[in-house]
């Protein structure tokens, strides 16, 4: 007696389904697909219960005869490949002619379709994997296709389905991923009546992603645009300071084809590093194009993973053009300012107290190397201030006179607008000592604040610098701008970073683990700025720190890398120069609470201006945020009604 017999075909069928067809949005990539090959311009795409109990799916595409209809719904029937040697140049999305017949034997499937010149179109009806009802019917140019009770006749795996709200944002998920692999259609997806996603079909990336994700995303995007030959790169990519918690929203697509690479994921997380926190995503529309004969689309049923001929290849190109759109490229830095989405709206009425102090003005801090040129004297100021906030003082000094903020404005608008130095007005020049070389360089306010559009009005609790220009408020971390500034300035010293030698040495006291990792990381120490001796039995003497870092915060800065490196394993070493010198910057760094003048000021938004990547601080945090005029409005309901 044998064993082994062969199944029917209707088991057949239904075990094929298993693998092509998952869930209903398995049967809605499958079925836009095959619309996208037929040169559809419209799709329209409508479910009801998570696409469990109805999905249509409508096109305007070239349709098919009779004859082709009949014979798309068996099994390996398809138009897109002839040979085995096809499968090394694929162009089109499906090809295995398995999708009509597995989705037809797990549901109620009925089809119709028209070719242009035809009078009357063809309809095919089969439920459950039976032989099909054939017949002429009126329709529209295109093909229809409704798949009814999904998984009626599999009640095994129909149980294993989620909830008909995850299986449909699972479909509108994919709606958005095709819709933005092709611009150049119009898609509309309906979810229970309601109206999900509309796309305008006109070819424009940007548009696309602006109708799908909402205009502030889409004032938020940086275009990519990368060419060697071999291969390109176009799309988008959001600014670092507009993120998610997933990659939900990071579509990659490879000859027109919807992919999910690690490499690729892997070169933009890199590309991002430092700019965004560990736990976001940056919005990313990458849409490639390989030589097909480079690349295999035929090891998954669902063609959602292929194998690159050379995958290393493909990391460095996505890493490089990533990089080159998020760097700023000499923006200015209010262009690169994240905005504020969405603002609460809160409306509280109080008193407003109006007082008027003469302070005296406080040196300005170490750590901008500013040495006044001259005695600075007392300056007026006015604070407006409210119950609970702290005052924010206005300070400006200009030819050693008092003068009001409005004046001051206009000359510092006078000196930005001057076509060259030399003819700038005479301003009181202030003195920069150039920390690497020891020179003393005179800087004034253009050349300091030259770049930036934005002016400096005030600070918030001591923690936030508030700064306008012509059509936009800033709010601006003191903290996270000043730590990028010296990251920037950390990592641009290559060899050593400078040093201050300590008038009395400190001695720390370590753990055997500890001094392990200060003798195999003396190299990185060095380059840090530290210099450390071992003086004894897991002690060691620290004689020299970095020039820009508090002298009380030396030994605690040397603890926290050294809890870095235990934590750390397997890293290159330029990670570990990373770790290190984003944790010495935010150590360096003033703090939240540190009260700064109007020139600090200045000399912050200047300085981070010139960063390569101004929007974050090292460790991924937004250090500049932006309210448009348009959002002001919003916020004193003056629009929007």
């Amino acid at each position: 007696m044998s064993f082994i017999h062969v199944l029917d075909d209707s088991t057949i069928n239904k075990i094929a389904a298993g693998e092509v067809v998952e869930r209903p949005a398995s049967v809605v990539k499958e079925l836009v697909e095959n619309a996208m090959d037929a040169k559809a311009d419209r799709i329209e795409v409508e479910i009801t219960a998570g696409g469990t109990s109805y999905i249509r799916v409508s096109d305007n595409g070239i349709g098919m005869s009779r004859e082709d209809a009949q014979l798309a719904v068996q099994r390996h029937a398809t138009s897109k490949i002839f040979k085995v040697e096809d499968l090394l140049s694929i162009d089109t999305l499906g090809f295995r002619g398995e999708a009509l017949p597995s989705i037809s034997a797990v549901s109620r499937f009925s089809l119709q379709t028209r070719q242009a010149g035809r009078e009357l179109g063809t309809e095919i009806k089969i439920i459950g994997g039976k032989e099909p009802e054939i017949g002429d019917t009126g329709c529209s140019l295109g093909t229809t296709i409704k798949v009814e009770d999904l998984f009626f006749n599999t009640p095994a795996r129909k149980k294993f389905l989620k909830t008909n709200n995850t299986e449909g944002n699972k479909i509108n998920d994919y709606i958005i991923k095709l819709a933005i692999s092709r611009p150049d259609i119009s898609f509309k997806f309906i979810n229970n009546n309601k109206t999900s996603v509309v796309t305008p079909g006109n070819g424009n990336l940007h548009d696309t992603l602006r109708s799908i994700y909402g205009s502030s995303i889409g004032d938020a995007l940086l275009g990519v645009d990368f060419s060697d030959g071999e291969a390109s790169i176009k799309g988008y990519i959001s600014k670092p300071s507009t993120i998610r918690s997933n990659r939900s929203w990071q579509t990659f697509i490879v000859n027109g084809r919807i992919i999910s690479n690690r490499a690729i994921a892997k070169a933009v997380d890199n590309a991002y590093t430092s700019m965004i926190p560990k736990a976001g995503y940056p919005m990313v529309a990458l849409i490639m194009e390989v030589k097909p004969s480079t690349v295999d689309v035929n090891v998954h049923p669902q063609k959602s993973e292929i194998k690159f001929e050379d995958e290393g290849y493909i990391f460095k190109m996505v890493y490089k053009s990533v990089l080159d759109a998020v760097r700023p490229h000499g923006e200015a830095l209010n262009s690169l300012a994240a905005t504020v989405e969405r603002p609460e709206r809160h409306f509280t009425a109080m008193p407003t107290n109006v007082s008027t102090s003469k302070p005296t003005m406080e040196p300005l801090i170490d750590e901008f190397h500013f040495i006044p040129a001259t005695e600075i004297e007392q300056t007026d100021k006015t604070q407006y201030s409210a119950p609970g906030i702290p005052r924010a003082a206005y300070q400006y000094r200009v030819e050693q006179q008092t003068k009001s903020f409005n004046e001051a404005r206009q000359e510092l608008a006078q000196i930005q607008s001057a076509p060259d130095k030399n003819e700038q007005p005479d301003n009181e020049a202030g003195i920069l000592v150039d920390r690497e070389t020891g020179e003393i360089i005179e800087k004034d306010l253009a050349t300091d604040c030259g770049r930036s559009p934005m002016v400096p009005i005030g600070q918030v609790d001591n923690t936030y610098i508030i700064a306008q220009d012509a059509d936009s408020l800033y709010i601006v971390d003191q903290h996270a701008a000043h730590e990028r500034i010296l990251y920037d300035r950390f990592a641009a010293m290559t060899d050593k970073i400078p040093s201050q030698q300590l008038l009395v040495h400190l001695f720390i006291e370590v753990s055997e683990r500890e001094s392990q990792l200060i003798n195999a990381n003396q190299e990185l120490f060095t380059s840090l700025g530290f210099s450390l001796e071992q003086s004894g039995p897991n002690q060691y003497r620290l004689m020299e720190i970095p020039a820009d870092i508090p002298v009380g915060e030396g030994e605690n800065i040397i603890r926290e890398i050294l809890v870095s490196l235990e934590d750390m394993h397997k890293l290159s070493a330029a990670e570990i120069r990373h770790a290190c010198l984003a944790m010495t910057a935010c150590k360096a760094a003033i703090k939240a609470g540190f009260e700064l003048n109007f020139r600090q000021m200045e000399i912050i938004l200047a300085e981070l201006n010139n960063t390569t990547m101004p929007y974050t601080c090292p460790h991924g945090r937004p250090t500049i945020l932006k309210f448009s005029t348009d959002e002001l409005a919003k916020m004193f309901k003056r629009t929007g009604f």
